[in-house]
């Protein structure tokens, strides 16, 4: 599970754009932590000017590195990230994102879950508020959350993402060929 750090009143943010296979991915990085990571379109997207100067090389660290982790995620090799997170939200918010890291690659488990699994357990409404804010989707993955009878419920980058990057790891985790969005 990555650390989350708050932001000061002095940052230094920026962003750029990745494809991948769900297409352009806007990621956010705040004093050298991923703050962001954007879906095209995606619901709870914040204003393109909070996303800082914009960098056309991502060839430095962290850029870089997320680059590496997407690219090799996308590829079937890759089923936890370790990059540096800065995830800015409330305590609650917190710690609904620090469980989400621990929903483990091709499972999902309900909002009913995640809320007993973080000591809450009449607040599966207020985990899936939580889960929708979440900043950095794929890395911190929200997409492994599914309704309390297995459906696909709302997903801030769209059903058919989620239920892409689901199918996607189950078919990787089982040893399939991954199929393409």
């Amino acid at each position: 599970m990555q650390t989350a750090h708050t932001h000061t009143a002095h940052t230094h943010t920026a962003h750029t754009v990745l494809e991948s296979k769900v297409g352009p991915l806007t990621v956010v990085v705040t004093d050298g932590a991923v703050s962001g990571l954007y879906m095209h379109e995606q619901r709870h997207r914040p204003p393109q000017e909070t996303f800082g100067f914009p960098v056309d090389d991502p060839g430095e660290r962290p850029f870089a590195q997320v680059a590496e982790q997407l690219a090799a995620y996308f590829a079937g090799d890759l089923t936890e990230f370790d990059v540096p997170l800065a995830l800015n939200g409330t305590p609650f918010q917190q710690r609904v994102w620090a469980a989400l890291q621990e929903i483990p690659y091709g499972e999902t488990v309900t909002y009913g879950e995640l809320a007993r699994e973080i000591g809450s357990p009449t607040a599966s409404r207020a985990v899936g508020l939580a889960n929708g804010k979440n900043p950095v989707g794929v890395i911190v993955p929200c997409h492994r959350v599914v309704g309390s009878n297995g459906d696909l419920t709302g997903y801030g980058g769209g059903i058919d993402r989620k239920r892409y990057l689901l199918g996607f790891e189950r078919e990787v985790r089982h040893g399939s060929a991954p199929a393409l969005f």
